[in-house]
């Protein structure tokens, strides 16, 4: 009985676990997503040749936290100009004649893949030669990594906590097992019977516990992201096109080995804890 309710409890804290880490997953892609649309915008010097722009594009290109970048000419940067201010209005447009209000603003537009490393990478393109002016999102950065990394310290501190509460079931079921069978252990000790020889099936109880009550709350997660997921789309239209779920496969790809060993690692601790506490019969 003790060991059921040490299964039970294991299944739920690594059902906990599973639910914790889908979300992590997700809000992780979540900000990845958000911080590939921040870019840094690198502005040249006046009458700088496009060779001497090229030559800046494929230093930026070089460097290991760039994703991509795109060079915006300055009558680019005039149509985005009117598409954005004048509401894409021609007549407005024609009114300026051949005059570019923005004959100076032509650009690179720059995507890392780690929004905390814009401030570093921004530094470096201020000291290329060529390079006037470098606009940076410090605020929109500060808040993605200090998202980012409120999610991952709250993730963190409630697996702990379920994690030691397993820790400590598993524990008690191996104490109240090796309690029961204390008789039975004092006999094989009198007749030359060795610690290791003693200790094994209990260590097998905690890791087989652990392992069981890992695979029953994967099953159950499984089918339940799949269902939370297309529930969600099918009922909250609007979040299809904000949120970007990371399919089932991907999530579970790494939460399947992650909780084995997890309910592996936990019986075996479990186990050894209780063994070296109480064995002494």
């Amino acid at each position: 009985m003790f060991s059921i309710a040490s299964i039970a409890t294991m299944a739920a804290c690594i059902f906990l676990f599973g639910l914790i880490f889908s979300m992590v997953i997700n809000v992780r892609q979540m900000v990845k997503e958000a911080e590939s649309g921040v870019t840094i915008t690198v502005f040249f010097d006046e009458g700088i040749s496009q060779d001497q722009i090229d030559k800046i594009g494929q230093e930026i290109q070089a460097r290991p936290e760039v994703t991509k970048i795109k060079y915006v000419s300055a009558e680019e940067a005039l149509q985005q100009y009117v598409d954005e201010y004048m509401n894409g209005s021609e007549e407005a447009a024609q009114g300026l004649g051949d005059d570019n209000p923005l004959a100076n603003s032509a650009n690179y537009e720059v995507y890392m893949d780690d929004i905390s490393q814009q401030s570093e990478l921004a530094s470096y393109i201020e000291s290329l030669d060529g390079v006037r002016q470098v606009n940076q999102s410090v605020l929109a950065a500060n808040i993605l990594s200090d998202f980012n990394r409120l999610a991952a310290y709250v993730a963190i501190a409630i697996m702990a906590i379920l994690l030691g509460v397993a820790v400590f079931l598993i524990s008690n079921t191996v104490r109240i097992g090796i309690a029961v069978r204390s008789d039975e252990i004092a006999i094989m000790k009198l007749i030359g019977a060795s610690n290791h020889f003693i200790n094994a099936p209990f260590i097998v109880e905690g890791i087989v516990i652990g392992m069981t009550g890992s695979i029953i709350p994967l099953v159950i997660l499984y089918f339940l992201y799949n269902k939370i997921v297309t529930y969600i789309l099918g009922h909250f239209v609007f979040l299809s096109d904000v949120i970007n779920f990371v399919p089932a496969g991907h999530v579970f790809v790494y939460l399947v080995p992650v909780s084995l060993i997890l309910g592996a690692g936990i019986g075996f601790i479990g186990s050894q804890i209780t063994i070296h506490r109480h064995m002494n019969v």
